[in-house]
């Protein structure tokens, strides 16, 4: 139905942004229009039936099996509505479609004024013609923009409340459709600790604050803060925004509706065919000016601009050769130590070797057999075997744990060799995933231990903390008894260490080298539960059926959103939430990320909805795409979305995922780079954009940022840009802004028209 979702915005969700103190904005589902639910609902039921959903969520989808063909495509489309805005017959037949960009036009004839001149459009350019057609496009243009600035809205709310980024240009374009300003000062961002300096010991545990001694307390699965037992006996929370399961799964369900809503669909569609053929105007006409003015700025190129490795996991992070080197080392020197414990029975290395039947120096990289090949495509579990050197457990125990009888010395060597070869670079930062799995509460002092004792940390090297999505293997083997004890051992001790620092000081160190946390696994796993307000609360979630995604999304922001707001509180740092998301399974994964998530890994499946990919793109959300990684699970290299997502101007960068699976080279983030180079023709300003958006999608601080990116990054266009710094064209930066302003302007102009009342004449 046409007013799917043109239901109001319910006022906590539009002004929620001015009130101090912070408060979960709750909606009941009085409030929600049932016609949206049950959308939602059927958009879920045909993931969960598995019916082929290409036709409703993908109906615009070409498959790539011709890149010439594909580009020719490009190329007639664009010099077709190039034709249409200068030919009067093209305009006597377009009549219904130029009156409506006479409405909202403005914009879009400044930007077509730049690139053609100053050439005078007169009011006689946009004739006045049937009332009929003219009245459903308006319709349609109206609900499409409507929708969409609703899902802003909701992301705006979430990201604010977990101190998570929001871009600076779509939050002054919401503030304007309220007909509010927008001020710096109401702006939040995510708190990182600073690098020590040199001479500073970064595992002091000098300066730590004092314990509050509050209580805390599980409750539907959301850790509950409480000033003193008192508060605790009466329910008397410390004053935080909790999270409301009801409201999250209504505002997931205006979402899941919209990216099956007809008007909407082929709004995106259009749009993002719009601004990916401007993009191929703009290299036309500027691709030489770009150049001409990078070739002047000094002591810069792509060698030496910052570029950090968003998605990287620690257990891989070293190259097969290394891996074999390092074996072959400790083999030769430490043959006799003791590095297993097996039925009361020690181990040494070479007791493990011979019971393997092999001599590490006949070991070669194949032998090995760490490298992802095309067994690996579309068989996650012949890729998760990869971890296992020679496929042997044991030494993937030695060499890759840091809970193992040798408390992960050789693993701790491993990574410090790799963080040594990034400070020798200068230019190149990681960010390692460590794992925790949420089995014990002891996890986390184990891991906080292993950092301190073995000295990992590293000046071009921040941590994140990667969640493998995995309670139904520790529900079948009896280790936990449901879902809320998973997130228990997961969570309560953060928020231990938040409250009392100084009975949790090795926590309290490590915490302020990690930068976010991680929820990973095998997307394409079929989960049977459809997830909603009806969902059971994790303390009744004790079968051994896994949680769908959607339900780890939540919980997991859930929390991270309450420990930001008391550690911030407090003056610690925060924490962001980067998933692994849309690297294959259900389009509703991208949905549910969309509102949680600051950033996402992956996000392949953003090319099977012109929606989602709209508002990824409008909201900036910044993505960390792996090809190389993809091109031996899930997709082929010449079909990788990314030179298409950075030509529409979402915000992408490249990471490895994992070295030692996938790549050759000691330098596996240039690997990466030189590889999309070379396959895409990428010139040197779209390498440096992609490193520049690397930067600004990691966790380093505000200071670090400062210094690789200019005193001016958090600025939006060529006025945050240092191009002496980044290496990035003013030129690019001024398209980018502009593209983004217009494309935003559609909208508030759209809601502003309907709010006031104006008829289209």
């Amino acid at each position: 139905p046409k007013d799917i979702m043109s239901i109001s915005w319910p006022k906590q969700v539009s002004s929620y942004w001015l009130e101090m103190p912070r408060q979960f904005p709750k909606i009941s589902l009085s409030e929600v229009d049932e016609s949206v639910r049950l959308l939602a609902e059927k958009v879920y039921a045909s993931v969960l039936k598995e019916e082929d959903t290409k036709d409703a969520l993908s109906m615009y989808t070409v498959p790539e099996d011709c890149p010439i063909g594909l580009h020719q495509d490009r190329e007639m489309e664009m010099l077709k509505e190039i034709a249409e805005q200068y030919s009067e017959e093209s305009t006597k037949r377009s009549e219904g479609t130029y009156k409506l960009m006479g409405l909202i036009g403005q914009g879009l004839r400044e930007s077509i004024s730049k690139y053609f001149g100053s050439y005078t459009f007169s009011e006689d350019y946009f004739p006045k013609g049937p009332e009929c057609p003219l009245i459903t496009l308006y319709d349609d243009y109206e609900q499409a923009a409507k929708t969409l600035m609703k899902a802003l809205f909701i992301r705006e709310k979430y990201s604010r409340l977990a101190y998570h980024r929001f871009p600076r240009t779509t939050a002054q374009f919401l503030r304007s459709a309220e007909n509010q300003k927008w001020n710096v000062e109401d702006e939040i961002l995510p708190d990182m600790c600073p690098c020590p300096r040199e001479g500073e010991d970064p595992y002091t545990t000098e300066g730590i604050p004092d314990d509050l001694n509050y209580s805390l307390q599980m409750k539907d699965g959301i850790v509950y803060v409480y000033d003193d037992a008192e508060a605790l006996k009466q329910q008397q929370p410390h004053s935080l925004p909790y999270p409301d399961l009801e409201t999250f799964a209504i505002d997931l369900s205006h979402v899941l509706a919209m990216i099956v809503d007809g008007p909407t669909k082929t709004y995106c569609y259009r749009r993002l065919n719009f601004v990916a053929s401007k993009f191929y105007l703009h290299e036309m006409l500027n691709e030489m000016a770009e150049l001409k003015e990078l070739k002047g700025v000094p002591h810069r190129d792509f060698y030496n601009v910052r570029k950090v490795d968003t998605h990287i996991h620690a257990a891989a992070c070293m190259n097969q050769k290394h891996l074999l080197k390092f074996i072959q080392t400790t083999y030769k020197t430490e043959a006799d130590r003791v590095v297993l414990e097996k039925g009361g029975q020690m181990i040494t290395l070479k007791q493990v070797f011979d019971t393997l039947a092999m001599d590490p120096y006949d070991l070669t990289v194949d032998s090995l057999d760490v490298h992802a090949g095309r067994q690996t495509f579309h068989r996650f579990d012949k890729f998760n075997s990869k971890y296992n050197p020679v496929g042997a457990s044991e030494l993937r125990e030695i060499y890759l744990k840091t809970d193992n009888y040798i408390k992960g010395e050789y693993f701790a060597r491993i990574i410090k060799e790799v963080a040594h070869e990034l400070e020798e670079s200068k230019y190149q930062h990681a960010e390692p995933r460590m794992s925790i799995y949420g089995r014990s509460p002891d996890e986390w002092e184990s891991l906080a231990s292993w950092f301190i004792q073995h000295k990992v940390h590293s000046p071009n090297m921040r941590w994140i903390i990667q969640v493998p999505r995995i309670y139904d293997i520790f529900r079948s083997k009896n280790i936990i008894q449901n879902f809320a004890k998973l997130l228990e051992n997961i969570f309560l001790p953060l928020f231990e260490a938040t409250v009392n620092p100084q009975k949790n000081k090795e926590i309290h160190v490590f915490l302020k080298y990690v930068t976010g946390f991680d929820s990973v696994d095998d997307e394409s796993k079929h989960s049977d539960h459809m997830f909603s307000y009806k969902s059971p609360k994790p303390e009744e979630w004790t079968s051994g059926e896994n949680p769908p995604y959607s339900y780890y999304l939540f919980h997991m922001y859930a929390n991270i959103m309450v420990l930001n707001n008391l550690r911030k509180e407090r003056g610690l740092n925060t924490f962001q939430f980067r998933p692994h998301c849309g690297e294959a399974g259900s389009i509703t994964h991208l949905v549910s990320a969309f509102l949680t998530a600051d950033n996402i890994s992956h996000g392949l499946n953003l090319k099977k909805s012109p929606v989602l990919q709209y508002l990824y793109y409008l909201a900036q959300v910044p993505i960390a795409m792996s090809p190389l990684s993809n091109n031996s699970l899930f997709l082929e290299y010449s079909k990788n979305p990314l030179k298409e997502f950075l030509q529409k101007g979402l915000c992408v960068s490249l990471s490895t995922d994992d070295p030692m699976q996938f790549h050759y080279t000691k330098e596996a983030l240039m690997e990466e780079y030189a590889i999309a180079a070379q396959l895409w023709k990428l010139s040197t300003c779209d390498t440096c954009e992609i490193a520049r958006n690397s930067v600004l999608q990691s966790g380093l601080s505000h200071q670090e940022k400062k210094h690789f990116l200019g005193a001016n990054y958090l600025q939006d266009g060529p006025d945050g840009n240092d191009i002496r710094r980044t290496n990035v064209a003013q030129i690019r930066m001024a398209y980018r802004h502009e593209t983004l302003c217009n494309e935003l302007s559609f909208l508030v102009e759209a809601v502003k028209t309907e709010a006031g009342g104006t008829q289209v004449e």
